[in-house]
Order: structure tokens, then C-alpha cells, then sequence
């Protein structure tokens, strides 16, 4: 899922959340805090991942120089 698509999907969830009529204001904030929180831990696990592929590319290359292929 591209970006743009998950900031529009974020902001459908927040607004269903903030139209919510059976929700009070406070549970309303502690919602949304806790979407952006997991939504913040998802992004930051896809970086991870990323980082790890980069990484795992460069000492891959670096074994094989050394003769372990």
C-alpha cells in the first residue's frame, strides 16, 4: 500500500472515530492516540525491514569477497 493511500486510510479511521456518536470525547482522544501509536510502530517496523534488506545486500557482498558464497 502506497503512502498516500495509508495517510487516507489514517485519516478515514480518525474521522469515523471523531463522527462517532456512541464514543465520549475523551474516548475519542485515547483512540486516535492509540491508531497514530500503532500506525507509528507499523512505519517504523517497515523501515526496520528495510534496513535490514540493505544490510543483509551489503554483507552478502562483503562474504562473497571473502570466499563464502
Amino acid at each position: 500500500m502506497s503512502n498516500k493511500k495509508r495517510e487516507e486510510k489514517l485519516q478515514q479511521i480518525k474521522d469515523a472515530i471523531n463522527n462517532s456518536n456512541e464514543l465520549s470525547e475523551e474516548e475519542k482522544s485515547e483512540a486516535i492516540r492509540l491508531i497514530e501509536e500503532w500506525y507509528a510502530e507499523d512505519r517504523g517496523f517497515e523501515q526496520l525491514v528495510a534496513d535490514m534488506e540493505a544490510l543483509e545486500a551489503k554483507i552478502a557482498d562483503f562474504l562473497r569477497r571473502l570466499g563464502f558464497d
